[in-house]
Order: C-alpha cells, then sequence, then structure tokens
C-alpha cells in the first residue's frame, strides 16, 4: 500500500503541472493517463496485489487519483475545440447548401387559374364529396335509373351499396348547391371525379373537373357565350377562335360543345386536333328545367346556363402535353418543368 502510495504521488505531482501548449500536447497526456493501456488502469491492476483489508482504502485513493487525471485533462479541452475550429477547411463565408425548391402541380396550377377567372366574373368556389348517392349524381340530373345517358359513363358503384358510387362528374357539386341554397346561383365547382375507363395516353380512370352553375332571372344562351368568350380569351391569348357546335347532355337544353382553334398549330392541322385545326374543351348548355324542378326552382321565373370543362384537356391545350398519364405518374423530369408557373 505505500509503494502504491508513493507511486500515485509522483504522478499527481505530474499531473498538477501539466501545461499544455496545443492539442497535440492534451492528446499526449490523455493517452498517457487515460487511454486503453494509460497508467491509470495500471495502477487500478495493482489492485490485485494490496492486502484485503486495505482494499477500501486503496480504492479511495486510486478513483481520487483517476478523478484528478480526468479533471485535469478537461479543464483543457478548450485547446481541443479551437483547434478544429482553425484547422476546417468549410468556408463560413460562401452560400449555403441549395435545397431544391418544390412547385405546384401543373394540373393545380391550371384549376386555380380557372378558378380564379370565373372569380372574378362574380362566381363562388363549391366543393362536395367524392363518394356520391345515386340522386345527387345522376337522378337529379335528369338521367332517372335506366336511361340511356348512363351509359355515357362508365361508373365505379360502391359493392356494398350500389346506390353509392365514385362521382362521375361534379354536377353532383351543383345539385347539393341548388338543394341548400335558392337563386340567384353562381358557383364554380372543380373536383376530381372518376370513370371505369382503360387507362390510355387519352383517358384515365380518374381526372379532373370544373364546372360552373349561374341561375337567375332572364340569363340567356347569351351570357353563357360571353362568359365563355372571356374565360378563353383570358386563358389562351386574344387571338383564340370559338366555335360552339350542337350536342346532347340530360342536364341541358339546349346543349353544346366548345371548340377552339389548336394551340400547337394555330388551326393549319396537326396530332393534337386531328388535324381539324379545332381543338374541344367543354360542353355546355341552358339548364334542363326538369333539373330545376327537381330542386323546387321555378323554370317559368328562373333560368341558368351550366358548362363543365376537363383540367387535364385545358392543361393539355395550354402546355401542349400529349399523354394523360403523365399527370399521375410522378415522374420528376415532367413535374419540373412546372416549376416557375
Amino acid at each position: 500500500m505505500d509503494q502504491l502510495d508513493q507511486q500515485i504521488r509522483s504522478y499527481e505531482e505530474e499531473i498538477n503541472s501539466f501545461q499544455p501548449n496545443d492539442a497535440n500536447e492534451l492528446e499526449a497526456f490523455r493517452i498517457r493517463f487515460l487511454g486503453t493501456k494509460g497508467i491509470v488502469k495500471q495502477i487500478f491492476g495493482a489492485m490485485k496485489d494490496v492486502p484485503a483489508d486495505q482494499k477500501k482504502e486503496a480504492g479511495q485513493r486510486l478513483n481520487a487519483f483517476k478523478q484528478l487525471a480526468e479533471a485535469r485533462h478537461a479543464s483543457f479541452l478548450h485547446l481541443q475545440k479551437s483547434t478544429k475550429s482553425k484547422d476546417t477547411t468549410q468556408d463560413l463565408t460562401l452560400p449555403g447548401t441549395p435545397v431544391p425548391r418544390g412547385g405546384r402541380h401543373p394540373l393545380r396550377v391550371v384549376e386555380n387559374q380557372i378558378v380564379s377567372l370565373f372569380e372574378k366574373l362574380g362566381f363562388s368556389v363549391a366543393s362536395g364529396p367524392e363518394i356520391e348517392d345515386d340522386w345527387h349524381n345522376f337522378g337529379s340530373m335528369n338521367l332517372p335509373e335506366h336511361h340511356p345517358a348512363r351509359d355515357m359513363q362508365d361508373t365505379f358503384y360502391i359493392s356494398k351499396n350500389p346506390d353509392w358510387l365514385l362521382r362521375t362528374h361534379s354536377s353532383s357539386i351543383q345539385a347539393r348547391v341548388m338543394e341548400s341554397e335558392k337563386p340567384p346561383i353562381r358557383v364554380i365547382c372543380p373536383g376530381r371525379v372518376y370513370r371505369n375507363e382503360t387507362i390510355s395516353a387519352r383517358a384515365h380512370c380518374f381526372f379532373h373537373q370544373c364546372e360552373g352553375l349561374y341561375i337567375d332571372k332572364n340569363v340567356s344562351f347569351a351570357d353563357l357565350k360571353q362568359t365563355l368568350y372571356y374565360f378563353v380569351t383570358e386563358m389562351f391569348g386574344a387571338n383564340t377562335r370559338v366555335r360552339f357546335r350542337p350536342s346532347y347532355f340530360p342536364f341541358t337544353e339546349p346543349s353544346a360543345e366548345m371548340d377552339i382553334s389548336c394551340t400547337v398549330c394555330g388551326g393549319s392541322g396537326c396530332s393534337l386536333c386531328k388535324h381539324t385545326g379545332w381543338v374541344e374543351i367543354l360542353g355546355c348548355g341552358m339548364v334542363h328545367p326538369n333539373v330545376l324542378r327537381n330542386f323546387n326552382i321555378d323554370p317559368d321565373v328562373y333560368t341558368g346556363f351550366a358548362f363543365g370543362m376537363g383540367v387535364e384537356r385545358i392543361t393539355q391545350v395550354k402546355f401542349q402535353v400529349n399523354d394523360l398519364r403523365l399527370y399521375s405518374q410522378n415522374d420528376i423530369r415532367f413535374l419540373r418543368q412546372f416549376e416557375s408557373l
């Protein structure tokens, strides 16, 4: 025990007088005293030679020695930190690592543009559920059960309850608006819709629509045309030509489809317009009297117009996208083309 104590005292003098000048000297001190093969380990190894009745006293003495070495080392740790800051190769004046900026999906960009244009005309935005009942999706829109026009839309029905389905058009939002509000009504209804179609470059099982509805006294087809002329001019440019073609929709009468001059070829003919020079972008018409009656709106007092367009089609015409599947494939190369919008 006396030999051990004498040995410890000589090391304590060395520890107390230790004054490192740099981090290298401090590291050498750590290795010498506190390393895995250092002096502290060696002295603790001598405990086996201490008599049993002196082990408690020896243990206390050794712990105090170890704590002295650790405290002396800790008091000079600032040397290591200062050395690291001096030796770093990082230039703190350089700009930080850029974080890639995300962007809105092109469909969302175009949908927002469509909604914004109609909001300027006084239309408010309405929304509704994507899982809809048969009445709001079909019956209220003048498509009673077994109506042949139902075959125009391949529907996803809910297997447990065939009276419920994934909405096939956002007209169901218009139905809920007419159900809860009284004229005058002026709404734009964006939303995702579903149809059981084979996925291809020109069709998909889900897509997005924006439908508009305006009901008031003395609303005419001329009001509808002027509203859509404004939309086309603002969305595609003042030089875009427009034409209306007679069509059929169960919920409007008279009905029409609206074409615009092709934005790719300017009307000379290309694959987008199928070499006709025209691209169909929406359907429209005057609200059918039966639809008004379904919601206790007197067709002898009120008239209205409705229109509906596919957001994918508007995006296709505006940005010349040739495959509808690109919208849902999450290909970053495709999406990055729209980051600046």
